[in-house]
C-alpha cells in the first residue's frame, strides 16, 4: 500500500500571531480564575465575626458551644460537617455524626478543631496552603479553598477510644454492635 503526501499549504504569520495571542489569553484568565478563592477570602476576612490566624484559618462561630475545654492534636472529634469549595460546590458531607482523630486531619482542619469547645458551631475557610495543597484530592482541585460548617458534638482523648474498643473486642460486642465498635461512636469507614 502506497501513501500519498499532500503538501500542507504554509500558515500565514497573522494566524500564528492570534494563535499566541489567544493562547496568552488563557492563561491569564486562568490566573484570574485560580485568585477568585484568594479573593473570597478576604472578602470574608472583612466580614463581621471572622477571625483570621497566623496559618491563614479563617474562622466565624456561629454558635459558641458549652465552653470547658478544647481537644488536642491526640483527641478523637465527634463532628457533623459539610465541606464546600468557594464556588459552593459541596465535596463531603457527615450523613450521622462522625469521628475525627485530629492526627488524621488536614492541618488546617485540625487548627480549627482545636479552637472549638464542646456543642460550638464554626465556619471555617481554609486556604490550600493549609488544606489539600497544590495536589488536590479527588474532586477538590489544585489550590482550592475550601469552607467548612462544622458543630463539635464532643471529643476524647485517642488512647481512651482505643481502649474502650479493645474492652468491646474483648467481651464479643454489644448485642446488634460491629466486634470493635463503641456505642454513639460510628466507626470509621
Amino acid at each position: 500500500m502506497s501513501v500519498t503526501a499532500v503538501p500542507l499549504r504554509p500558515v500565514r504569520r497573522a494566524y500564528l500571531v492570534w494563535l499566541w495571542v489567544a493562547l496568552v489569553a488563557a492563561i491569564v484568565v486562568a490566573a484570574l480564575v485560580s485568585r477568585q478563592g484568594d479573593a473570597a477570602l478576604l472578602r470574608e476576612a472583612r466580614g463581621a465575626g471572622v477571625t483570621t490566624t497566623a496559618s491563614g484559618l479563617q474562622y466565624k462561630v456561629i454558635e459558641a458551644g458549652q465552653g470547658g475545654g478544647h481537644p488536642t492534636a491526640t483527641d478523637v472529634a465527634l463532628i457533623n460537617y459539610t465541606g464546600r469549595l468557594i464556588d459552593g460546590t459541596v465535596f463531603g458531607k457527615s450523613q450521622q455524626p462522625t469521628p475525627m482523630p485530629l492526627s488524621g486531619v488536614l492541618p488546617g482542619f485540625a487548627e480549627a478543631l482545636k479552637l472549638m469547645p464542646k456543642g460550638a458551631k464554626y465556619r471555617f475557610w481554609l486556604p490550600s496552603q493549609i488544606g489539600y495543597g497544590a495536589k488536590g484530592a479527588g474532586t477538590i482541585p489544585p489550590n482550592a479553598t475550601l469552607v467548612f460548617d462544622v458543630e463539635l458534638i464532643d471529643f476524647i482523648p485517642e488512647t481512651v477510644l482505643r481502649q474502650m474498643q479493645a474492652q468491646q473486642s474483648m467481651m464479643g460486642g454489644a448485642p446488634g454492635a460491629a466486634p470493635g465498635s463503641v456505642p454513639g461512636v460510628p466507626s470509621p469507614r
